[in-house]
């Protein structure tokens, strides 16, 4: 139960409250000033005393100490030390004093992981993956699930020692010993994931060790085959190594199946997350080589990527118009594009309401379509929508140098067929500002 109290707050004595509401005058209970922590002015739950003889709840000075403050708060003295050493007395006694006033009792607060203990356990996850002991890992990577569990401190405590490249390092040791993803430990392989998803972002080097095809095959399995939270720690595993530029990526056939399951995400959502998710892996890799673009393209991901362009999240559609972006800069995306029949309408509809770089793809794309096939058609279809007065209002309200210079190209385009085509979705246009 989270508490409310500061210095001089008066708490109301159940019992006396029953007793006073007749009255009118209910019987009200301060709370002793040494009981509450000097920097947060709450109750301490967990009181802890520096070398400076200074109690304080141990969250409060934890924050102080991890924001460089190298002095005791009250006295300003500077510590020789960052011990803190738990103040049984006063604690006893805060809670004693909430049984006699019928407050919540505050329970008895587990002692933080210690530093040494968490370097030890993570260099026994580094030993017994290289022998690919899994039972023994299993039992290693659960003890720290445990203490990240416990606390918040618990878990940066965890990760500035260095727990994501140990996990990383496992995950890689023992996708690249299953020869056959069916024989793989599944509850090792899925408890590891789930620790280590909330250890992102990822540094180079636990980023380095995923970046296998063993570990890109292992994942694509799991999306296959794992349940809504498997899925979810799966597709998030693969953002995070593709969100490293500097990474070299499998081929196409090193990871087959991948592709598939990234537009089936799509076209069939499961979970925002794992939508956005999909897209920024699909971003990645279009980007990375010409391979992955074609296969996308072959699996009809234009399409796919258009109707997700119908959801209102304005982060999903940015993310899903930088795929689209990609696919159209090859002839074969920018055919279908043009062929379909909601392409020019989302893309209109799409400038202003949602981020720069959204627009700034929206306009490219359009600009793209004209250069294709009749430009007089797409003119004319943009106009329909609005396209004229939106890109207008884009310029006046500034844009990028690269932005400005399509949009123009776009207005100039749209300008000949004007008369009596054209269309204001005044919505659009609400809260923008002139830029300075």
């Amino acid at each position: 139960m989270g508490f409310g109290w500061s210095r001089g707050r008066r708490i109301t004595d159940r019992d006396s409250r029953k007793k006073g509401s007749a009255a009118g005058t209910p019987a009200e209970i301060t709370v002793p000033s040494h009981f509450l922590c000097p920097i947060s002015l709450d109750l301490m739950k967990d009181p802890v005393t520096l070398l400076s003889g200074i109690t304080y709840d141990r969250d409060s000075i934890q924050r102080w100490l991890e924001e460089g403050n190298f002095t005791c708060p009250v006295t300003n003295q500077v510590l020789r030390s960052f011990d803190q050493i738990p103040n049984h007395v006063i604690r006893r006694m805060i809670q004693d004093w909430c049984m006699e006033n019928n407050q919540s009792r505050i329970p008895t607060p587990r002692v933080p992981v210690d530093p040494y203990e968490v370097m030890g356990v993570l260099d026994g996850i580094k030993d017994v993956s290289c022998r690919e002991d899994r039972a023994r890992c299993l039992e290693l990577v659960r003890r720290i699930e445990d203490w990240g569990s416990e606390c918040e401190r618990n878990r940066r405590c965890i990760i500035v020692n260095g727990a994501a490249t140990s996990l990383a390092s496992a995950i890689s040791e023992f996708a690249a010993g299953s020869s056959n993803n069916e024989c793989m430990d599944r509850e090792l392989m899925e408890t590891l994931m789930s620790v280590l998803s909330w250890m992102f972002p990822l540094d180079s080097e636990a980023r380095q060790h995923l970046s296998w095809p063993a570990v890109f095959r292992c994942m694509v399995w799991f999306m296959k085959n794992g349940d809504f939270s498997v899925k979810r720690n799966a597709i998030l595993t693969l953002k995070e190594v593709c969100n490293d530029g500097s990474q070299s990526f499998p081929s196409v056939a090193e990871i087959e199946d991948l592709h598939e399951i990234l537009v089936e995400f799509i076209k069939h959502p499961i979970h925002p997350t794992i939508t956005k998710s999909s897209l920024s892996v699909m971003f990645s890799l279009i980007s990375s080589s010409d391979e992955h673009t074609k296969r996308f393209l072959r699996l009809g991901a234009v399409t796919a990527i258009l109707e997700a362009l119908v959801d209102p999240d304005n982060s999903l559609c940015t993310k899903a118009l930088s795929v689209l972006h990609g696919l159209t800069d090859y002839e074969e995306g920018i055919a279908e594009a043009y062929s379909n029949a909601l392409t020019i309408p989302l893309l209109v509809k799409k400038i202003l309401r949602v981020p720069e770089l959204g627009t700034s793809y929206s306009v490219s794309i359009l600009l793209r379509l004209s250069r294709h096939g009749d430009g007089k058609r797409v003119a004319t279809e943009a106009l329909q929508v609005g396209a004229f007065q939106k890109v207008l209002v884009l310029l006046q309200v500034g844009c990028g140098e690269e932005t400005r210079e399509k949009a123009t190209k776009l207005l100039k385009l749209m300008n000949p067929y004007r008369d009596g085509l054209e269309c204001t979705e005044s919505i659009d246009f609400k809260n923008l500002k002139r830029s300075l």
